[in-house]
């Protein structure tokens, strides 16, 4: 029986008395749906706690391997600009490896205030959130803005 299904069966309950002695027949029903639930709750709770210990180790691991990752690409740069700066130009040839050279073109600007507007590119204005609920919790009202309060899960 899912969590729902049990909440739905508590919120529809109904107690069945018997009317000589006026005592509670279905009181052990209600009893094993509350028992139910609370393990229910539980084993949720825990699954919640696997998943985040679990997503992370991934994000460490995703970590590690992003910081080799980098090192690994960048030591390939490092070694690549040396040798073409130790070859300057010339080729070289082996069973392993061919080194060669292609032509290629790239524009260099030396002051961005010197170049027309018409090729420039402007970022989207980003919203600093944090400035505005600072400043409207200090009571300045700012258009299209509210604060807005939530309840947040916390399991532990």
């Amino acid at each position: 029986m899912t969590l729902y299904e049990i909440n739905e069966k508590l919120r529809d309950f109904e107690f069945e008395i018997d009317e000589e002695t006026g005592e509670i027949m279905n009181e052990d029903e209600l009893d094993a749906l509350e028992i139910s639930k609370t393990e229910k709750v539980r084993n949720i709770c825990m699954m919640i706690k696997n998943y985040r210990a679990e997503a992370a180790v991934l994000k460490n691991e995703a970590d590690t391997f992003t910081r080799r990752y980098k090192h690994a690409k960048n030591e390939a740069e490092r070694l690549a600009d040396y040798l073409q700066r130790e070859l300057d130009g010339e080729g070289f040839k082996c069973t392993e490896a061919v080194v060669s050279y292609r032509k290629s073109e790239a524009v260099e600007c030396d002051d961005v205030s010197l170049v027309p507007t018409d090729f420039l590119k402007y970022k989207d204005p980003e919203i600093d959130k944090v400035g505005i609920k600072a400043a409207i919790k200090n009571g300045v009202e700012i258009r299209g803005c509210r604060l807005v309060e939530r309840q947040n899960i916390q399991i532990k």
